[in-house]
């Protein structure tokens, strides 16, 4: 998944990964990470999600990383907000209302500009890149952010031969051996929920199953 793929999915508006509304697990299982309010949370590849501006709501300081400008000037528009944008490197920065977004490639974001997160929320990030970088999206994770973080992980299942992705599909086992070396990993629910996405059962899928992670640093 190359930067002119997701570029182009934005740019024309093919963007059914996008939730309309709050992700339910995220109001469901954020309350047991016992993140303090006014802890900085990071929400990698977050497009314009709403679960940003919840977390905010609940008190939290959001820094999301995005590629797409387009989908981060939605989020601050969508949400009435004139975000204040200052150039860092390659990097660019917007900032309004508690909810910071770099925009650029994540693979340019270093330890500094994350220094501040102690919690981690990935609905959409380790399920948009295929597997070889996947394997680097966890390095990178691990090697920037802080020792002391926890978050919460929402991934996706299903027989990977029967649709290609992005999203696609990534296993309990597959997270296992991917964050255990980083990460303790408790598996907080496993829903299924084929019936619910008619997108995935039109393309021929015959079980889908959201995973839910809490993450603790080891």
């Amino acid at each position: 998944m190359e930067e002119a793929f997701w570029q182009a999915r934005w740019a024309q508006g093919q963007i059914g990964f996008h939730l309309q509304e709050v992700n339910p697990y995220l109001q469901q299982h954020w309350p047991s990470l016992s993140i303090a309010p006014g802890s900085q949370v990071l929400v990698p590849l977050c497009g314009k999600s709403l679960d940003m501006a919840w977390l905010a709501g609940q008190g939290l300081r959001v820094l999301g990383v995005e590629l797409a400008e387009r989908a981060v000037e939605d989020f601050f528009a969508e949400q009435g907000l004139q975000p204040e944008v200052e150039q860092q490197g390659v990097l660019r920065l917007y900032r309004a209302a508690g909810v910071e977004i770099y925009c650029g490639d994540f693979f340019n974001v270093q330890a500094e500009h994350v220094a501040g997160c102690t919690a981690l929320y990935d609905r959409a990030a380790l399920i948009a890149l295929p597997e070889t970088m996947r394997a680097r999206y966890v390095e990178h994770l691990a090697a920037i952010l802080p020792g002391n973080c926890r978050g919460l992980l929402v991934s996706l299942e299903y027989a990977q031969e029967e649709m290609s992705g992005p999203p696609f599909s990534v296993s309990q086992a597959e997270i296992d051996a991917r964050l255990s070396p980083y990460w303790q990993i408790e598996l907080l629910a496993r829903h299924d929920v084929l019936n619910e996405n008619w997108r995935f059962l039109q393309r021929g899928l015959s079980s889908l199953h959201e995973s839910i992670y809490r993450l603790q640093r080891g």
